[in-house]
């Protein structure tokens, strides 16, 4: 069997902004069966750190402890250790020693007279080295956060537990995965019929770029003014709703425009739960991905002499 190597598509990766929590980029150069696994690998194969062991000693709250231990395994916890970790359904659920897990700490007691919020900033590392007690929450960084609320506990309440947070995988469970939201959209193209724009009266005009719904301050068309034409200024902001198409109908003008969606670009939005930095997410998706790719490749291999190279 030949080798499809000198067939296959290279895609390519341009970053367009990059902040601590969201990323823009464009993948191109490949099809949506490839953007598709990139997006689904983000979400579901990219792992990170959670609470996923708790052992409640005390609890007088209007919470029982289920709710409370699925709300712990909620908070976002810094992962930056990930990689130096073993996943959770690697290792025995007993073994709370590292790398396994990191230990951590909740007691607070109600002793006042109004309500006490107990929150992520009550949780106590208890890592015996500088990799465990980098597992924060993530708002522990930001002195005027007040912190992920976990419970709420009145008079003389209290709640008394330790917990073991984990590395996993969305896969296994939400509360691993690392991304707010991943989407992509295709890269739209708009063509614009000049002639039949030239047949339509100034107010006609007005009236079709106002059907061209767009995202807050980004016009998708607007009217030149020195040529009467209609121009496109930024067709991303087009978010396929067909409302223009809609117009040029009702009005006797189909075809004014031609929106086409391109089938081997696609921008990409990434949001960070605040766990891991956006280009870590995409990177350890490529990783794999490749590493997925390559076990198949090594799998076909041992039936033939490289069936696929």
């Amino acid at each position: 069997m030949e080798a499809v190597r000198p067939f296959a598509r290279v895609p390519k990766m341009s970053v367009r902004s990059l902040t601590d929590d969201r990323m823009e980029f464009v993948l191109s150069q490949t099809d949506t069966s490839v953007a598709n696994a990139l997006r689904r690998t983000m979400i579901a194969e990219v792992a990170t750190i959670a609470v996923d062991l708790v052992e409640m000693e005390t609890n007088s709250s209007a919470l029982n402890d289920e709710f409370i231990a699925h709300r712990l395994g909620l908070v976002p916890l810094l992962s930056s250790a990930v990689g130096q970790m073993e996943l959770a359904r690697d290792t025995d659920a007993e073994d709370d020693e590292w790398p396994a897990g990191v230990p951590f700490e909740l007691h607070v007691k109600n002793t006042g007279d109004q309500p006490l919020d107990v929150t992520s900033r009550d949780l106590v590392n208890k890592g015996q080295n500088d990799l465990q007690r980098s597992v924060v929450p993530v708002d522990n960084a930001n002195s005027s956060s007040a912190g992920i609320l976990i419970a709420k506990l009145g008079r003389n309440q209290e709640i008394k537990l330790r917990c073991i947070a984990r590395k996993g995988i969305g896969k296994d469970h939400a509360k691993w995965n690392p991304t707010a939201t991943v989407v992509y959209q295709f890269k739209p193209t708009i063509n614009i019929n000049d002639a039949l724009v030239a047949t339509l009266s100034l107010r006609e005009k007005q009236a079709y770029i106002e059907s061209w719904t767009a995202k807050p301050d980004r016009p998708v068309v607007r009217l030149n003014q020195q040529t009467g034409a209609i121009d496109v200024v930024d067709a991303e902001a087009y978010n396929y709703d067909e409302e223009e198409k809609l117009w040029a109908e009702e009005n006797g003008k189909a075809g004014l425009a031609e929106v086409v969606q391109s089938q081997d670009t696609f921008i990409f939005t990434v949001e960070s739960t605040g766990v891991l930095p956006p280009e870590v997410i995409v990177l350890s998706a490529i990783d794999s991905l490749e590493a997925k790719l390559s076990g198949l490749v090594n799998s076909m291999n041992m039936w033939g002499n490289n069936v696929v190279q």
